[in-house]
């Protein structure tokens, strides 16, 4: 891994969250020598039973900052000092957002603000920010407002003036396991013996929490400013979700939830006259110039895809099977996982 983040000062939002947890994780294992890692996030209780897991006590770079991402003042003091800025923080889940659509604007939009304006205003050298498939051609609130963060990092790049500081995005599909995802919502439904699927043709997008992580810090490493990196990563069908947890389960389609894609998107047509591909990643380039594309494509030996191109669920030319979902559960989720009681059932 090129980057190094010893002697470095780097703040995560949403630092208690499933991707903050293996951030950390990673930072403190691999960079012994990092200077301060700031977990900023307003739960109390996650905060206290992180630090079960990472105390300040043994390891003496980390601190706890109880705050909320719409509080300006308060992410401006928790900046100071700050050389590093992951943003993970946002109100995710698509059904609360579009019943409770301003308290997920609020987070997604205005808190990207705040992020932005402190990093302007303390001197940080580097913002990452986490974005998602559904930003692309967004068809719910989620994914309206987080690609309206994106375009407002992108833009941030324009508004820096002389200070020595670069804003990107990586976006990317589901984590496997994480917090209110399919996988534990299986896992926990199929002893009833019924698993509810939406749609019977739903694809998404799989990627792990370390390739998450790993991710962000090739951005961290390697961005110019304005890019937003994409990872190419494996789609799976819902239906074969089910099968590999609950094999003979009864698959009752309940129908798609309000807010929900057939197939999920993470580079648009329209993405594709500004994206380039690398040999993992693919990146869009901001279509306000800010530096030279041709350069950018002679430095990561990448190129430009077809005009048309897009990047879609659905027509991925990278599928997991079964006992792939299978493996991945049992490495990322439940080391014990089985299916034999189901099957013996």
């Amino acid at each position: 891994m090129a980057i190094n983040l010893n002697g470095k000062s780097i703040l995560v939002t949403g630092g208690t969250g499933s991707f903050g947890k293996e951030f950390v994780k990673t930072v403190l294992n691999k960079f012994p020598e990092v200077k301060r890692l700031v977990i900023y996030s307003r739960d109390e209780l996650k905060q206290f039973e992180m630090s079960q897991l990472y105390s300040d006590r043994d390891y003496e770079a980390i601190r706890y900052f109880i705050g909320d991402i719409r509080d300006g003042e308060r992410f401006k003091r928790a900046c100071e000092g700050i050389d590093i800025i992951v943003h993970a923080a946002a109100l995710k889940q698509v059904p609360a957002a579009e019943y409770n659509p301003m308290e997920c604007i609020k987070t997604n939009v205005f808190g990207a603000e705040n992020v932005i304006n402190a990093a302007l205003d303390c001197g940080v050298k580097k913002v990452v920010a986490l974005s998602t498939d559904k930003a692309a051609a967004p068809i719910n609130l989620y994914g309206a407002t987080k690609l309206c963060s994106d375009k407002l990092f992108v833009a941030a790049n324009n508004m820096k003036g002389k200070r020595d500081v670069t804003f990107s995005v990586v976006r990317y599909g589901n984590v496997i396991g994480s917090r209110g995802s399919v996988v534990p919502f299986f896992l926990n439904k199929r002893a009833q013996g019924i698993l509810p699927i939406t749609h019977p043709e739903m694809t998404r997008f799989n990627i792990s929490l370390q390739e998450g992580v790993d991710l962000v810090l090739y951005a961290l490493e390697n961005a110019w400013g304005g890019e937003i990196f994409v990872p190419k990563i494996p789609s799976y069908k819902i239906t074969d979700v089910a099968e590999a947890i609950g094999p003979g389960c009864e698959q009752l389609i309940v129908g798609i939830r309000p807010g929900e894609k057939l197939h999920e998107e993470m580079i648009t047509e329209t993405d594709s006259l500004n994206t380039i591909e690398l040999e993992k990643y693919y990146v869009i380039c901001p279509s306000t110039p800010l530096w030279s594309i041709n350069e950018f494509n002679t430095a990561f030996n990448g190129k430009a895809v077809p005009i048309g191109f897009k990047y879609n669920s659905g027509t991925n030319n990278q599928w997991m099977t079964v006992e792939d979902l299978r493996e991945q559960i049992r490495l990322h989720v439940d080391p014990n996982f089985s299916v034999e009681t189901i099957i013996e059932s």
